[in-house]
């Protein structure tokens, strides 16, 4: 069978899985955002103890390969009674690795804002809470993005490890149609084809973003 008549008669399969990727990475996203925000919430408290928690989080989470963090989600919990599917074992573990990054992510950003600023907004008799929200957050997300976007489109790519827990997403739609037809080169070249499309996808997005935070710094 010629290679691009494979390719094409492979497409609605591999569509599918990319379609769970997508689904995939959307869910981690949101999951992951909530997540690191909290932590990075944690690591600027004045409780040291809130601190210490996010910084050994953090530590665990980036010090550990996430192929491993996902073994333990979903093969070993059940062995103290938690049995998860695999589409939510495999978006609990995406979803926690990536926080661990974009945590990193938002303090940074947080605690790159001047001083003088939660002075100033304390002189006007703003709480920390409102100074965080109304003067520094707007500030540190002109900041972050771009680190977060390198962070999301690193998740598109590594949901490909959930192929290990039987996912059928992208990889794991490619590896079934190549167990049939044994050309395996084809169609890992398309898998990944459609895994920088979605990455591409997601850094036009980011370009975007970046340019609407810049235009009312232009004013």
């Amino acid at each position: 069978m010629p290679i691009y008549t494979l390719i094409i008669q492979s497409l609605p399969v591999l569509a599918q899985g990319a379609v769970l990727t997508v689904k995939f990475a959307v869910l981690s996203m949101i999951f992951g955002l909530v997540g690191g925000a909290t932590l990075a919430l944690m690591g600027i408290s004045s409780n040291r103890a809130l601190v210490y928690v996010a910084r050994v989080y953090v530590s665990l989470m980036r010090g550990t390969p996430l192929l491993v963090q996902i073994f333990v989600v979903y093969y070993g919990l059940p062995s103290i009674g938690i049995s998860l599917d695999p589409t939510p074992a495999g978006v609990i573990a995406l979803s926690a690795n990536v926080a661990a990054y974009l945590s990193e992510s938002m303090r940074g950003a947080i605690l790159g804002i001047h001083s003088g600023q939660w002075h100033a907004a304390y002189s006007l008799g703003l709480s920390r809470t409102q100074t965080l929200r109304y003067v520094i957050a707007p500030q540190a997300l002109r900041i972050a993005v771009p680190s977060l976007s390198n962070s999301l489109i690193s998740l598109i790519k590594d949901t490909s490890l959930v192929s290990v827990i039987t996912v059928t997403e992208l990889l794991r739609s490619a590896q079934e149609i190549i167990a049939s037809t044994y050309q395996p080169l084809p169609l890992y070249l398309a898998a990944a084809a459609i895994y920088w499309v979605l990455c591409q996808v997601l850094e036009w997005i980011q370009h975007w973003y970046e340019k609407r935070l810049a235009l009312p710094a232009r004013h």
